[in-house]
């Protein structure tokens, strides 16, 4: 018999390490499935591990998250930062843009983490934070190329990237995986200090698909 204070053995913490790995892709695959506020219990039967178990690794659902979206969000950062670095500002902010709006096609769990507020996620109040500045940093250096119109300011992008970002889920289920290019084609030369140049990417949305759209934004059964 063990008592509180005894060491773990090396199979013990063998079994802990596998019980986080197997709970981190439980919760992956359930927030990506439905989203950050699915039910923990899911989460720990997906894994087969009880309640108690995921508890002890994870006391909180902001803790969860963290070790889920770590590298996501380490990887978001990294991409501002290379955004940053190229010396064309607007082909700096589309890229990164993109690079963004691919993510919150990928799953509902990043969506979820990128558009709306969750408290004690360390890691995200930090891409957060280091999003704006890239946001920020690329529009002054537009302005002063003459590529960005002079009046935007950094919250009236995230602003319409957040309202934008949050359909993304429900545009690409009824319209196809790449349905956001063309909205956010749009959003971005209203951003131009000069017209835009060239078509919209394809596809074009159908009366059926907005219907879909804005279904799949509705309260879900």
């Amino acid at each position: 018999m063990t008592g509180p204070n005894d060491v773990p053995t090396p199979a013990r913490r063998r079994d802990a390490r596998r019980n986080r790995e197997l709970l981190i892709e439980a919760a992956r695959a359930v927030f990506t499935e439905q989203g950050l506020h699915a039910p923990i219990d899911v989460i720990a039967r997906r894994a087969g591990i009880g309640n108690a178990t995921l508890y002890r690794h994870f006391p909180t659902r902001a803790a969860l998250v963290d070790a889920v979206f770590h590298d996501l969000l380490t990887g978001t950062m990294t991409a501002g930062e290379e955004a940053r670095a190229v010396d064309d500002a607007w082909a700096g902010l589309t890229g990164y843009l993109e690079t963004v709006f691919a993510g919150l096609a990928a799953d509902r769990g990043t969506n979820d983490l990128m558009t709306t507020h969750l408290d004690g996620v360390e890691s995200l109040q930090a891409v957060h934070a280091h999003n704006r500045r890239t946001v920020e940093l690329l529009l002054g250096r537009g302005r002063d190329q003459g590529t960005v119109r002079a009046d935007v300011t950094p919250e009236d992008v995230l602003f319409a990237l957040a309202a934008l970002g949050r359909t993304v889920p429900a545009l690409t289920s009824a319209a196809g995986p790449d349905a956001w290019r063309r909205p956010l084609t749009l959003l971005l030369d209203g951003l131009r200090a000069t017209p835009a140049t060239g078509p919209l990417p394809s596809p074009v949305l159908t009366a059926a698909q907005l219907n879909d759209t804005l279904q799949g934004l509705g309260p879900q059964n």
